[in-house]
């Protein structure tokens, strides 16, 4: 079911219309994310718990369990599959599990996994898999998606709190006229369109994963060879964004370096959002490993420039 706005609009429309007024939804948090899923089911007033774990840590599928066991209230939980605050990649499937096996409902953010990841969806017995046009399908922003069942989208007529965001409500439209409710995003949807001829072309969710984790091989190798290390343990490490921790030397400044790297050619993300001092480094979109080397080199040139001191590879 599509929903226009940004991945945002369409994790709200979810919560707001999968889980019940009187529902309540267990949020798996360890990033910015996360948290801001459990601040929507504040807004729209959804009871809900937060489960925290550090930025650099998975949470762990038996302390869901224990949750779930303890609190029989709760009916659904959200899982972001990658969180992107840090690239660590949150283990799915044997959370999917323990999720299944308490007869509760997964939701999983999927927005910066879909198209490059697989997510055996029947498998592990989902109940919403949410993503977006932009990201790994590498589409524009401006629509979103969920894919749900259908007994879930009818049992949810009446739950939303919202008339543009309710999902039950722009299914059935959908599925009698053919039609959007509103206006719809012509130009992200053309765009969409051509996006995915693309990823087919490549080879589809396998070969762009592959890519991509090559992108992240090339700049994680090239980034240590001068010394500056991954926040994200290799085993935990997404192949969509790496943060790196900042050199620890007092010439060093973000914005500096940001600026200089700006110069060069390249623009990475624009600002922290881990507790740690880092700087994130994005590996999808259309870069290739050689793409890659040659932002690791510009990086060495700007350390350079800015007279910080770096190991340099042997």
């Amino acid at each position: 079911m599509p929903i226009q706005g940004s991945g945002t609009f369409a994790v709200e429309a979810t919560l707001g219309s999968l889980v019940p007024r009187d529902g309540k939804a267990l949020v798996l948090a360890n990033g910015a994310y996360g948290k801001r899923a459990a601040e929507t089911l504040a807004r729209i007033g959804r009871s809900h718990e937060l489960y925290v774990t550090a930025e650099d840590t998975q949470p762990d599928p038996a302390e869901v369990d224990r949750m779930l066991a303890a609190d029989a209230s709760i009916s659904h939980v959200l899982l972001v599959h990658c969180e992107t605050t840090s690239g660590i990649l949150n283990p799915l499937e044997p959370i999917a599990r323990a999720v299944a096996a308490r007869g509760r409902s997964l939701i999983l953010d999927a927005m910066s996994t879909f198209g490059a990841l697989s997510i055996p969806t029947s498998a592990l017995g989902l109940g919403a898999v949410i993503a977006s046009a932009n990201k790994c399908l590498e589409g524009v922003p401006g629509v979103g998606f969920v894919i749900a069942r259908t007994r879930d989208l009818e049992a949810a007529t009446g739950n939303a709190h919202s008339l543009s965001l309710d999902l039950a409500d722009q299914w059935s439209y959908m599925e009698r006229t053919g039609q959007w409710r509103f206006t719809p995003p012509t130009h992200v949807m053309a765009a969409l369109d051509t996006a995915i001829d693309l990823h087919t072309a490549e080879g589809g969710t396998p070969a762009r994963g592959a890519r991509y984790a090559a992108n992240r091989r090339a700049v994680v190798d090239g980034l240590r060879a001068l010394g500056i290390e991954p926040l994200i343990p290799d085993a935990l490490q997404s192949p969509i964004i790496v943060t790196f921790r900042c050199p620890d030397d007092p010439r060093f400044g973000f914005q500096p370096f940001y600026d200089r790297l700006k110069a060069e050619g390249f623009i990475i993300y624009p600002g922290k959002m881990t507790a740690a001092e880092t700087f994130r480094i994005g590996c999808l979109g259309t870069l290739t490993p050689g793409i890659m080397r040659d932002v690791v080199a510009a990086v060495a040139r700007v350390l350079d420039d800015l007279g910080v001191a770096r190991r340099r590879a042997a």
